[in-house]
């Protein structure tokens, strides 16, 4: 596997020459302090973190895996050391509230850092990741009380955090599950029931860990209206936060999965465990949704991290390996052979690579930069646009990025050949870790029926529109060199319209429409929208080719993505115009 190196200077490019980003904080009183040149050495910091010391680790990591026995689990040599240094350096509270110890970053720079922890290793990213979505929901909704005791230890590092959602019965449908939450005398709750699938539910990296559990009070009303929150920690802490006696929380099992081998998943059992309510009564799954659509993003980098490591290794292996003749421009007669990066086929596989990588850094730093606008400007109608587009996108952000990710990830193994199959290339690995993006934190197939169902359809189509006055924006300043793409990215924009508009008109005589057709929708909106930003950062670079020659590329690889992906989306829209009808052709006997 290459040695992993951190795209410095498209990261730079995006936050300074493509969205503008300084510009934003220097508006924000609470993002006052935080300039690019700060920006730009915290990536640096994370930079050389992940590629001296997690990166380098990753594959033993995933072939030694995590082991379980007598309830305990052990994690992978050198994850302990490494988790340590990256609490040391602040990291796991990157965007946490500085007034429990955290950076206090705003989002659009802590998904650049993401990016990084996870194209570095993915299964190590998930410690740290879960317990910043953790934060970001006790320091919401929680009381004074906990937050005090339990932030501070978190945002340090000193203790991890979890969500713990699914029921070995229930998955996405949360309105029937049986953990139970018992009120006691003292104010606390006891809380029984088993959650499985829990991500760092038992590790050795930390003192303690503080699992957020999703249960049912006794007076809990049917259905997803009558879920509760709730804080019960591994180990009882006393008021000064030192750990004390072990709570009645335990670790049944591990799961033996495909990918993610260094990444605990756990069955965890309550057996009574002490645990304090998170808000208000019943009102837990809102409280949960603020953790899970934080790491709905968070998952969606993980698929572009894998995707970018995929293509940082399939480049250095294109480059090197030499194989076959090319055609006569290319060839190289003083060899016995030519590298494999002068053949067609092998170009189609790692620009494609290159477009989604690039595009999806783009697409989560748009999201990032939304997220910012709709938590820090001192404006609310700029608040409420920048919410909406929030809305809107984190479902593709989850989806589209960890599906263009996987098809990433898969053509680098292609480029590899028999090499690519084999562990000893790290390019399988990659495969693996990146499939599970696609499950969990609610399938694609569950974001898409968001997207379309209660997103668009919901709104009529209104939720749609900032989006769409985006790229007019962009329509409206057409550039001469970029004509042909243009006009490509205007007529994509019809399309969109109009397939919209179908959709919309067949809602209410066909109740299946949504359902049958949300998957291509949500990729039809994915890839107009990575053109739009393909567009915005061709006529951002080509002033600047000059002086940053590197940036040359980036025209051409927009227009490798106008050219041979965002077509796409004509199949995409005949599959969403035949609605549900043949799909539902079958009777069950049928199958």
């Amino acid at each position: 596997m290459a040695d992993y190196r951190v795209p410095r200077e498209d990261i730079q490019f995006l936050l300074q020459d493509v969205f503008h980003v300084d510009q934003d904080w220097a508006r924000f009183s609470q993002l006052a302090e935080v300039d690019m040149e700060m920006a730009l050495a915290i990536v640096d910091e994370a930079a050389k973190l992940a590629e001296n010391q997690i990166a380098p680790n990753a594959r033993a990591a995933d072939e030694e895996g995590v082991k379980f026995a007598n309830g305990q689990v052990t994690t992978p040599q050198n994850y302990k050391e490494n988790f340590k240094q990256l609490a040391e350096g602040g990291w796991v509270g990157v965007t946490a509230n500085p007034e429990y110890g955290g950076m206090g970053l705003p989002k659009v720079v802590s998904a650049q850092y993401e990016e990084i922890l996870c194209a570095a290793d993915i299964s190590f990213s998930l410690y740290p990741g879960l317990t910043a979505g953790a934060i970001i929901t006790i320091d919401q909704y929680a009381s004074d009380e906990l937050k005090d005791l339990y932030l501070p230890r978190m945002t340090s590092g000193q203790w991890t955090g979890t969500m713990c959602l699914t029921e070995p019965h229930a998955g996405t449908d949360l309105g029937i599950i049986r953990s139970k939450a018992e009120p006691q005398a003292d104010g606390s709750y006891a809380i029984s029931g088993t959650k499985i699938f829990i991500t760092g539910g038992e590790h050795d990296l930390t003192e303690n860990i503080v699992h957020l559990v999703l249960a049912k009070l006794p007076d809990a009303p049917a259905g997803s209206k009558g879920i509760s929150l709730f804080l019960v920690p591994k180990f009882l802490p006393d008021a000064d936060g030192n750990v004390g006696e072990r709570n009645q929380v335990h670790c049944g099992s591990i799961e033996h999965k495909m990918g993610i081998h260094a990444s605990a998943t756990c069955v965890m059992n309550f057996d009574g465990a002490k645990g304090w309510l998170v808000g208000e009564p019943h009102q837990g799954l809102p409280a949960m949704f603020t953790m899970m659509n934080y790491e709905r993003l968070g998952v969606g980098i993980q698929g572009l991290g894998a995707a970018a490591r995929s293509y940082v290794n399939a480049l250095e292996y294109a480059q090197d390996r030499i194989q076959g003749r090319g055609a006569k421009a290319t060839r190289q007669p003083e060899k016995e052979a030519d590298p494999l990066i002068v053949h067609g086929d092998i170009r189609r596989m790692l620009l494609t690579m290159k477009a989604f990588v690039e595009g999806g850094r783009a697409f989560s730093t748009y999201v990032g930069q939304q997220l910012d606008i709709a938590k820090y400007s001192d404006h609310q109608q700029e608040r409420e646009r920048a919410d909406a587009l929030v809305a809107l996108l984190t479902p593709i952000a989850k989806a589209f990025i960890t599906d263009t990710g996987l098809e990433a990830t898969i053509l680098g193994q292609q480029i590899f050949g028999g090499h690519g199959y084999v562990r000893e290339w790290g390019q399988e690995q990659l495969v693996r870790d990146c499939r599970i993006a696609q499950i969990y934190e609610g399938t694609n197939g569950i974001q898409a029926l968001d997207l379309l169902g209660r997103k668009v359809a919901g709104s009529r189509g209104q939720l749609l529109q900032p989006l769409l006055e985006d790229i007019q924006a962009l329509l409206a300043e057409p550039q001469a060199e970029l004509a042909k793409e243009y006009e490509q990215l205007g007529e994509a924009v019809k399309l969109v319209a109009s397939v919209t508009e179908q959709v919309l008109t067949k809602v209410a005589a066909d109740e299946n429409i949504v359902n049958s057709v949300a998957v291509e929708y949500l990729h039809l909106i994915g890839y107009v929208t990575y053109g739009y930003l393909w567009l915005r950062m061709a006529k951002t670079a080509q002033p600047l080719t000059a002086e940053r020659p590197y940036l040359a590329s980036k025209v051409k690889t927009a227009k490798f993505y106008m050219a041979r992906l965002l077509p796409r989306i004509q199949g995409l829209a005949a599959a969403i115009n035949d609605g549900s009808q043949s799909l539902y052709l079958h009777e069950l006997g049928d199958f």
